[in-house]
């Protein structure tokens, strides 16, 4: 093993583990005010619960439990079943999108250690047997609250760009990289640039494409 892909191999073990802990428990006080607020506005908006939880797969394809900030209304048709995504969605909810402040409560998530900062985003549990060989291996490392195709374009990238993206983080994973990530990743909040695909106010199902 090479120097470099040692320093690698350590960062990845101990390093990237450990900083995750210690910046999401730093980030998770200094935003506290602004998470509160987003709180009392979302129950005001949306309704309780103030958060959506969904099972989403994490490091080795283990489900765990994703938390974000609502932004939708659980508004039903005359025959009870839910309204699509683009009628619930409202207003506020898609400021909390643009602004990524939605996310917020997955600070949590990194603490217990079932997210990193940086890596791949963690994706719906239905598309894994859609994957092929090559595209599984993005659950090689944790996912991450950003990573390397959110600031490559986000939502408005290709399936297959965004998960070769994924795996190319995976080979490249490093100190260097996860900081030049997270200053892209502030960037792109500010300027709200890629959050949609065009094509509706989520994106675009991953159907298998190769």
């Amino acid at each position: 093993m090479t120097a470099v892909a040692g320093g690698h191999t350590l960062y990845r073990t101990f390093g990237k583990p450990l900083l995750d802990r210690m910046l999401a428990l730093v980030l998770l006080v200094l935003f506290s005010p602004i998470i509160l607020i987003v709180a009392i506005a979302a129950f005001c908006v949306h309704g309780s619960p103030v958060l959506f939880r969904q099972l989403r797969p994490g490091l080795g394809e283990q489900p765990f439990e994703l938390l974000k900030f609502r932004t939708m209304t659980s508004e039903r048709k005359a025959d009870g079943e839910l309204r699509s995504d683009a009628e619930r969605l409202t207003s506020f909810g898609r400021w909390l999108r643009r602004t990524s402040l939605d996310e917020l409560p997955q600070f949590v998530n990194v603490l217990r250690g079932e997210l990193s900062l940086v890596g791949p985003r963690p994706l719906l549990p239905e598309y894994l047997p859609r994957y092929s060989a090559h595209q599984r291996r993005r659950h090689e490392v944790k996912p991450g609250m950003t990573g390397l195709a959110q600031v490559s374009g986000r939502n408005a990238l290709d399936w297959a760009t965004r998960l070769n993206l994924d795996v190319e983080y995976v080979d490249s994973c490093s100190l260097r990289l996860d900081s030049w990530i997270m200053a892209r990743t502030l960037l792109k909040v500010v300027t709200g640039e890629g959050i949609a695909d065009g094509r509706g106010p989520t994106s675009e199902p991953f159907t298998g494409q190769r």
